[in-house]
């Protein structure tokens, strides 16, 4: 019913310091969702996680390719650390490997930053799609670096016309409405070393970020993980009406990383497709037929 545009796996997980699923153990949450098959995104980016090798994905997606789909990752910093690096002949070899885009990009520097912008314009010439995930802070933190507003990412849109490029995460989804507090676009880390904050809640008032799905075709949203979710189920009026709005760029996603993680989405498209709040059309272009014709998986 459905397929999983982002999700995570470590073909080797580390015990005790990261709590990521397998390749196993992801196909048996897909199995119990529903899911019939998803694309696992590496990490390769240090602020946060252990970094994982490009072809640690690529054996996974091998030894289950009927349920694993691969992206490639590079972080900005690589072979060079400067806006000059030839990234384009690292991810056509990953292309011609099988792998479907780029992400989850997510190192701690601002989106507009020479390096990044240069990973973009090499992803856009090779053809691959990126998902990114963002922050409202520098330091101390993990994702591309956006204002209040999200300037950078208009302007990258601007620059990168033929790019398709993911929002996803807090720092974008929190935009689907006017903010009531810059505060509230993302979670930070205190001093212990957790993760603390608040999402926006309550009636969504049109923010930025349908604002800028209008203006550029080549945004596309990701749907994964909670903020996503909260997005949506906060406007029972709204958020039924934004699917519909953006139903040919919209994609259904996990953000799967550990085994337990909670998954409310498919239950609340369910609920509106039943319901007829989104039509049946709608809901299998965001749940599949989207990710099929973007990704070629059929």
């Amino acid at each position: 019913m459905f397929i999983d545009i982002h999700a995570h796996a470590y073909r080797i997980p580390v015990p005790g310091l990261n709590g990521f699923c397998s390749a196993e153990e992801l196909i048996a949450r897909y199995d119990a969702l529903g899911i019939e098959k998803g694309i696992i995104l590496p990490i390769v980016s240090p602020e946060i996680y252990f970094p994982q090798s490009n072809e640690d994905i690529l054996e996974m997606a091998r030894q289950h390719p009927d349920r694993l789909i691969p992206f490639c990752n590079i972080d900005p910093r690589v072979l060079t650390n400067s806006p000059n690096a030839p990234l384009g002949k690292i991810l056509s070899y990953y292309k011609q490997q099988g792998c479907k885009g780029v992400g989850e990009v997510m190192p701690n520097l601002p989106l507009m930053d020479p390096l990044v912008q240069n990973l973009l314009m090499h992803a856009e010439a090779v053809g691959l799609p990126v998902i990114f995930d963002g922050s409202d802070q520098l330091t101390g933190d993990f994702g591309l670096y956006d204002d209040p507003g999200l300037p950078q990412l208009e302007h990258t849109l601007q620059r990168f016309p033929d790019l398709i490029l993911f929002g996803h995460g807090p720092v974008f989804w929190s935009e689907i409405s006017r903010l009531e507090t810059p505060g509230e676009r993302s979670f930070l880390f205190n001093l212990k070393g957790e993760q603390i904050g608040r999402l926006p809640t309550g009636p969504v008032q049109e923010g930025v970020v349908p604002k800028l799905m209008r203006r550029y075709p080549n945004l596309h949203g990701d749907l994964s993980d909670f903020t996503a979710y909260n997005a949506f189920a906060r406007d029972e009026q709204y958020g039924p009406q934004f699917m519909e709005e953006f139903q040919d760029r919209l994609f259904f996603g996990t953000d799967m990383s550990f085994p337990t993680m909670p998954v409310p989405l498919p239950d609340l498209m369910i609920r509106w497709r039943d319901t007829n709040k989104i039509s049946k059309t709608t809901f299998e272009k965001i749940a599949r037929e989207n990710a099929i014709r973007l990704f070629d998986l059929e």
